[in-house]
């Protein structure tokens, strides 16, 4: 039995009056989800751990069956391990998103979706200029880049960009949890006031306001923490001898590296709405022809979400369903090894609150010959009558791999 787990992130959501008091996933028209919740079985999902913030690096690593309390150390070493940045010991690596700041206030936590390309001159930039033997930044993908401090601690109090919008960013700066980390607090803030004066009157940013974009004109440092001790899925599970990671987000790229998963890069994947459903899915396709998992992320409603964008999350989540979850089922359908197939968000991001809750989440796995439960649509509500009923830590991975 080979294995897909299709993970649309941040796709659940809250209900909402404009939709008559449904949510996103009970509004939107999503036949093929529909079609393999009622062919499979269905429940709920707790992503995020008690006493754990709900990222987007926790409810993944959840999803895949680690347990968070032993091996989580933050979105920083996840992101250094997927753009190949080799921590040593004593490393302490932060997720360094680049913002836009306007007057005193945070305005977004993407700097307007500002490009990879863009976005590799400001951090050179910023290299240059903060960098030292202690300090360094490394260029990620579009807003999500890396910073690298030696001999940090990272017993600090970092607020997510993406929590805080619109909200004045000087109280949100980095605060020491213990007298020990006051000077890596010091120093991180430091950094961020100086990368405003640096990138305010950078020809990218003058060029970008003069074509009506947002500037990135701040660095925002935050989930700090050294490299983890996670053992590779083909260790925890006997049935993964060999599985891939696709997405465009370094962070999840990141988890797949310590997880012992294969990088794919996918021509055209952007982590938005225009990300290449079709070459996502060929890549998945073509990798589960070797693979005995494989592990395709989609990071488009989570950004919707985080815009408090109904009509365009609605898009994303039919989008999976068309452009993703349609073709793989149709494709494998007929195959003569089966294929056992899951379909999740990690988290809600509900479009009225514009960031991550810790809300169970749907679930189903479908694979030829499953004996469905009673449950016909896919959505929030539904699944909570599923006949998995509400699962935790490591028994939904536990569940999908024992097939």
């Amino acid at each position: 039995m080979k294995h897909i787990i299709i993970l649309g992130d941040g796709m659940a959501d809250w209900p909402a009056a404009s939709l008559g008091n449904k949510t996103l996933l009970q509004h939107a028209h999503t036949p093929y989800m529909d079609k393999l919740a009622s062919m499979g079985r269905t429940g709920q999902l707790i992503t995020v751990a008690e006493g754990f913030h709900p990222g987007s690096e926790v409810a993944n690593m959840s999803v895949m069956g680690y347990d968070l309390p032993k091996v989580y150390e933050g979105r920083g070493p996840l992101e250094a391990a997927s753009i190949g940045v080799e921590l040593q010991p004593g490393d302490m690596a932060m997720r360094c998103n680049i913002v836009c700041i306007e007057g005193e206030i945070l305005k977004n936590h993407s700097a307007g979706h500002i490009t990879t390309e863009e976005a590799d001159v400001l951090v050179k930039y910023l290299q240059e200029h903060l960098g030292n033997e202690r300090v360094q930044f490394h260029t990620g993908v579009q807003y999500r880049h890396l910073l690298v401090i030696k001999g940090g601690n990272k017993q600090i109090d970092c607020t997510p960009p993406h929590d805080v919008p619109l909200h004045p960013f000087r109280p949100l700066m980095v605060k020491a949890e213990v007298p020990e980390a006051q000077a890596t607090a010091d120093l991180i803030n430091e950094l961020i006031l100086k990368s405003q004066e640096l990138l305010k009157n950078h020809p990218l940013n003058l060029k970008r306001m003069a074509e009506g974009k947002d500037p990135a004109n701040s660095i925002w440092p935050w989930s700090p923490g050294y490299r983890p001790q996670m053992e590779p899925l083909s260790v925890m599970y006997q049935s993964i001898q060999k599985g891939s990671v696709i997405s465009a987000v370094d962070l999840i790229n990141g988890i797949g590296v310590y997880a012992g998963l294969r990088r794919i890069s996918v021509e055209g994947a952007t982590g938005l709405y225009d990300t290449n459903y079709e070459n996502k899915v060929s890549a998945a396709l073509e990798a589960l022809k070797t693979d005995d998992l494989v592990y395709l992320h989609i990071e488009a409603s989570d950004e919707a979400g985080h815009e408090g964008n109904f009509e365009l999350k609605q898009l994303t989540i039919e989008n999976l369903d068309k452009r993703a979850v349609g073709p793989i089922y149709e494709a494998v359908k007929d195959w003569e090894e089966p294929v056992a197939i899951a379909v999740l968000p990690d988290h809600p991001t509900p479009c009225e609150l514009r960031t991550h809750t810790a809300e169970p989440v749907p679930f189903f796995i479908y694979y030829p010959g499953i004996e469905p439960d009673s449950v016909q649509t896919f959505d929030e509500v539904a699944c909570a009558e599923g006949i998995y009923g509400v699962m935790k830590e490591n028994e939904f991975m536990n569940e999908f791999m024992k097939i």
